[in-house]
Order: structure tokens, then C-alpha cells, then sequence
């Protein structure tokens, strides 16, 4: 279980389109079985599909078009659109194979997470990982894939799409970008090995360069088993430095496990609400605080931005709502549903959405995002230029605050 959630959690733009989503998922239900025309009583007779194939098979124009496996993906497919919910996906078996290679923590392609826009189909980056070819060619969160190697994108499956752009280490992939101004450029990109990052730490220093040993600085890329152990660690170390403040950067954080999630929450919170999790049939799940974290009174400022997905958006909310923390950056990117993992008797797999998540106030995560508290208009591009504008700005903010605090 903990290497198949690992995989999952890495699904990537060259792996599985869904990755990034915090992933609460199950195993073992086949999903052909339950679509069996016996289902016909409980909203819609299966069994029609059948009818229908058959039907083509014996009277179709064109024989050599009914291709029966390209027909039951596109069933399969049109019948996940109607839901109207990007979260909700089938992945055929050789895309859910492809994961397999990232259970090491690391995979050869672009390194970048995407998505699929519920209403235009369009395939978009959530975001591309520090290091990675993706991030040295400059690709944005949001940027949306109009074409791979010259061929349109309009009408693809994410799985399509991944298919596609995915690819070994030394091999070349061409994409053609959207930016949100509505400006196109394309880029080549040669594949690489991409290591799945956790937690990064680097020096804070000030605006001559010099080391602010008072303030420490910590990026989490992803919600993996190993994050919070690896954080609380840093955060320790960090504590024992003498620093008295902390930058916790979220902006290119697509998610990962809820679990995980949770207990990085746990480090920063005493008490108060972390989620609420709307499940099937509107049921709630409160989750709360538990004491006894290594940095609940550390002084700190979250970075988000649209790059901050899922998991992200989870603890942003929750330090933001609980007082316990001030967000500066952009709009976050708006995925909050829970999703469990089917997998299927052919090999493949079914992303099925199960839950919705609320902030501790109440309010939805999923297309509606976290507004920053102090927001920075334009950091994405800027930061896709080598320069952070928001970096100095929650410098500014812990420095003024741990002054007023002597």
C-alpha cells in the first residue's frame, strides 16, 4: 500500500495526469463488473452499450473503424465527461504501468503536474517541479498545452496527453503554450531525470545578500509518507539554529497524501479545525489538531500561489483560518476533492472523486481556490524571470512581527 500511494502521489504530467490531488484512495473493486447490464434497475440499463457495439459490428458503413477496444474508451470516456469532473478519470494500463518507475522517487520526462479544465477540456499545468526541464523552459502554472509535437490537444484525454509529452531522457518533445494573457510560444524540451522532491531548505538572506540567520526558509513540493517526518526534523534543526521565524513555501505544491497533509497541520497546530471533508450523501468529517507539534509557536508566513494544489490549499486554509499564519503570494489553484483508486480487472485504474473538502471556516476549496492575505500581482510570471517579489515581502512581514514581539 504505502509504495502504490508513493506512485500515486508522483503521478506526473509524464506519468498520470491526476497526481497532485491529496489522494485518499481503495483497492480491489472492478469496475467492468459493476457495469454489468444487471445494473439497469438502479439508473440505466448498461447493457444498451452492448446493443449498440453490436449493432455497429453488423451494420457499420465502414468495418474496419469498429475497433473495439478504441470504442470502449471512448464509451469509458464519454461516460466520466458527463460527470462534468475532471478528478473523476480512467486510466488505461499501460498509462497506470508507467508509475511504476517513480516508486524509486524519481522518473525521466518533463516534470510537470497537469490537469483538465472540467468545461474546455483543455490540458493545463498545475505546476512544473523545481530543477526539472519544464521550469528551465520557463513553463507557468496555468499555462494551458495547445499541441505536442505539433499536433492539437483539442479533443484529447489527459491520458492522451501524457502519453504524448512523456518520454526517456535525452528525447525531445516539442510544446506549444498558452499563457493566461492569451500569448502563445512554443518550446522544446529535452526529457530528463526528474527527482520527486518533499522538502527543500536554503539560506534567507536580505537585500545585500547576507545570511539572516534569524529566519529560516522551507519549501514543500509535495505531500509524501515521508514529508512530515523530514520537516519535523528540519524544523527541530531549524529551532535549535536560533532562528525565530519561518517561510513556508507552498507555490509549487500540487498536493499528495491527505495523511501526510495532516501531520505536516498537526507540527503547526495546537488545536482547531484542519478540514472538514464533505462525503457521499453530504455527510461531514470534522479533522482536528492534535497537540504537540515541533513549531506551534513559531512565528511564520506561507507563500501560495497557483502552482499550490489540493494538499496545499488544505494546510494553507488551515494555517490562514486558524490565525496561525499570514499567506502571501496569488490565488491558489482550487482542486479540494477527495479521490480513491479503483483498480481494475484489465490492468488499469478508475480515479473516482468521493469527497469534497471545506476549510475550517467552512468554504470550498474545489474551482474556488485560497486568497492570499497580502497578494502579489504578477509573482508567477516574475518568479518564471528568476525573481521573486514575494520572498522579500514575507522577509519584511516576520521581521517587522519579531520585532514587535521583544
Amino acid at each position: 500500500m504505502s509504495s502504490l500511494r508513493l506512485f500515486l502521489l508522483a503521478l506526473v504530467v509524464l506519468l498520470l495526469p491526476v497526481a497532485g490531488g491529496a489522494i485518499g484512495f481503495r483497492l480491489g473493486t472492478d469496475w467492468s463488473a459493476s457495469s454489468s447490464a444487471g445494473d439497469g434497475a438502479q439508473g440505466g440499463d448498461f447493457g444498451l452499450l452492448r446493443e449498440i457495439y453490436d449493432t455497429l459490428r453488423a451494420n457499420y458503413v465502414d468495418p474496419d473503424k469498429i475497433d473495439p477496444e478504441l470504442l470502449r474508451s471512448g464509451a469509458i470516456d464519454g461516460l466520466l465527461q458527463a460527470l462534468g469532473d475532471p478528478h473523476t478519470i480512467y486510466i488505461d494500463p499501460q498509462s497506470y504501468s508507467l508509475g511504476v518507475d517513480v516508486i524509486s522517487g524519481t522518473f525521466e520526462g518533463i516534470g510537470a503536474r497537469v490537469e483538465q479544465d472540467p468545461i474546455t477540456r483543455a490540458i493545463v499545468i498545475v505546476t512544473p517541479f523545481r530543477g526539472s526541464p519544464a521550469e528551465r523552459a520557463g513553463i507557468q502554472p496555468g499555462d494551458v498545452i495547445l499541441a505536442v509535437n505539433g499536433e492539437r490537444t483539442e479533443g484529447w484525454t489527459l491520458t492522451q496527453a501524457v502519453q504524448r509529452i512523456r518520454g526517456p531522457r535525452g528525447s525531445q518533445v516539442t510544446l506549444t503554450l498558452q499563457r493566461r494573457d492569451g500569448t502563445v510560444r512554443e518550446v522544446t524540451l529535452t526529457r530528463d531525470t526528474v527527482v520527486v522532491p518533499t522538502v527543500v531548505t536554503q539560506p534567507v538572506t536580505d537585500d545585500s545578500g547576507a545570511t539572516l540567520q534569524e529566519l529560516a526558509y522551507v519549501e514543500l513540493q509535495q505531500f509524501t509518507e515521508q514529508t512530515p517526518s523530514d520537516l519535523a526534523r528540519i524544523l527541530r534543526e531549524v529551532k535549535q539554529s536560533g532562528a525565530r521565524g519561518l517561510i513556508l513555501d507552498l507555490r509549487r505544491n500540487p498536493g499528495g497524501s491527505l495523511e501526510a497533509t495532516i501531520r505536516v497541520a498537526d507540527l503547526f497546530l495546537d488545536s482547531g479545525t484542519i478540514l472538514t471533508e464533505v462525503e457521499r450523501g453530504g455527510r461531514q468529517r470534522q479533522v482536528r489538531a492534535q497537540p504537540g507539534g515541533d513549531a506551534t509557536d513559531l512565528p511564520m508566513v506561507v507563500l501560495v500561489g497557483p502552482g499550490s494544489a489540493s494538499g496545499a490549499e488544505v494546510l494553507a486554509a488551515a494555517l490562514k483560518e486558524n490565525q496561525r499564519a499570514v499567506l502571501i503570494g496569488e490565488k491558489t489553484f482550487g482542486k479540494g476533492t477527495v479521490n480513491q483508486i479503483h483498480e481494475l480487472s484489465n490492468g488499469g485504474a478508475l480515479f473516482v472523486t468521493v469527497g469534497r473538502w471545506l476549510t475550517p471556516n467552512g468554504e470550498l476549496i474545489e474551482g474556488v481556490g485560497i486568497e492570499p492575505d497580502v497578494p502579489v500581482p504578477g509573482m508567477t510570471e516574475q518568479l518564471a524571470q528568476g525573481h521573486d517579489p514575494a520572498l522579500p515581502l514575507a522577509v519584511q512581514h516576520l521581521r517587522q512581527a519579531l520585532a514587535l514581539a521583544r
